[in-house]
C-alpha cells in the first residue's frame, strides 16, 4: 500500500475517530512524523496517547534504525513457514505460531505497545499444553527427513520417519 501523500510505501496505518466515524490514514515514515507532530510546539495531535506513542516510535525509528538495518530485518524469514518480516509488515499478519519466536525482538515492543503485556492471561484452548511443542518437533523432523532424502542420507531419513511415526501414534492414544 502506498502513502496517501506520496508514492513511497505506507509503513504507518493510523485510524482516528472523527465525529464518531473512523478515518484511516496510510502514510510513509516522513509524512507520519509530520502528521503526528503537526500541532504547535511539536506536540502530537488529536489521537491522544496513541498518537504520542506513534510519534515517539517514529522518532526512535529514525534515530535507531538505518535503511540498511531495516532492509536486513525485511529479509529475515521464519524457518518453518518462510514468511519474511517484510511480508509481515506489509500484510500485518504472521504466517504461523513460530513467527513469534523468529521475529521475537521486533514483535515484543509492538505487542507491549498494543496489549500492555507480553504474557497471555486469558482463556486458552482445551487441548493439551504440550501439543504445540510436539507439532513443532514434528515439523522440524519432517523437514530434516526431507533434507536427508535430498542429500541421499537414507539411514537418517529412516530413523526420522520411525521417530515421527512413534510420536504420531503416541498422540493418537
Amino acid at each position: 500500500m502506498k502513502c496517501q501523500q506520496c508514492e513511497r510505501p505506507a509503513t504507518f496505518h493510523i485510524t482516528e475517530l472523527t465525529g464518531g466515524k473512523p478515518q484511516e490514514l496510510h502514510l510513509c515514515e516522513d509524512h507520519a512524523r509530520t502528521y503526528l507532530t503537526s500541532s504547535s510546539g511539536g506536540e502530537p495531535t488529536g489521537a491522544g496517547g496513541m498518537a504520542a506513542a506513534l510519534a515517539q516510535q517514529v522518532q526512535q525509528m529514525a534515530i535507531g534504525q538505518t535503511a540498511e538495518e531495516l532492509a536486513r530485518l525485511d529479509q529475515q524469514a521464519c524457518p518453518v513457514c518462510g514468511i519474511t518480516f517484510y511480508e509481515f509488515r506489509s500484510q500485518g499478519r504472521l504466517g504461523c505460531p513460530h513467527d513469534y519466536v523468529a521475529f521475537q525482538p521486533q514483535l515484543e515492543p509492538l505487542i507491549m505497545n498494543v496489549h500492555g503485556e507480553l504474557e497471555h492471561v486469558g482463556k486458552r484452548p482445551h487441548c493439551t499444553p504440550g501439543s504445540s511443542e510436539k507439532r513443532t518437533q514434528l515439523i522440524r523432523m519432517r523437514r530434516e527427513m526431507k533434507e536427508s532424502v535430498e542429500n541421499e542420507k537414507y539411514e537418517r531419513a529412516t530413523e526420522l520417519r520411525d521417530q515421527i511415526r512413534r510420536i504420531e501414534t503416541d498422540q493418537a492414544s
